[in-house]
């Protein structure tokens, strides 16, 4: 059993491929470095994404966000590196990252990456009463 972080992201078959859903994960306790002071990042990640033909391993993924605790990363760079890498890896229908960083200076930083296969395009959505 892996107890250290890893690079590597697992995937398993979309059991419902020919479905359009979308699967939400929260992930409260990513953290990186800051580059320039080298004191630690908070942020919380909220993935969302509608999945083609695989879907991301839980356990790969949080080892995944693990390995970066000791990175030094600004929260653009770090919010594109890891939406590029789920997208290279998952080639999903879409794919929207949020990384909400904890307060820092007095600022709060909030970064959005979002991915999209060409040609695919959201249902249109339902209004119930």
């Amino acid at each position: 059993m892996p107890t250290a972080p890893t690079r590597e992201l697992e995937t398993f078959p979309n059991p419902q491929s020919s479905r359009d859903y979308t699967i939400r994960m929260q992930m409260p306790e990513f953290t990186c470095l800051c580059p320039r002071t080298g004191q630690p990042d908070f942020a919380t990640l909220d993935l969302e994404y509608v999945p083609a033909a695989l879907c991301v391993e839980l356990k790969s993924l949080k080892l995944y966000i693990w390995s970066f605790r000791d990175r030094g990363a600004f929260h653009e760079a770090v919010t594109n590196e890891i939406a590029d890498h789920l997208e290279r890896t998952l080639a999903p229908r879409f794919l929207r990252l949020s990384a909400r960083f904890n307060v820092r200076g007095g600022i709060y930083t909030t970064v959005v990456a979002e991915r999209r296969q060409a040609g695919w395009s959201p249902p249109a959505p339902v209004s119930l009463p």
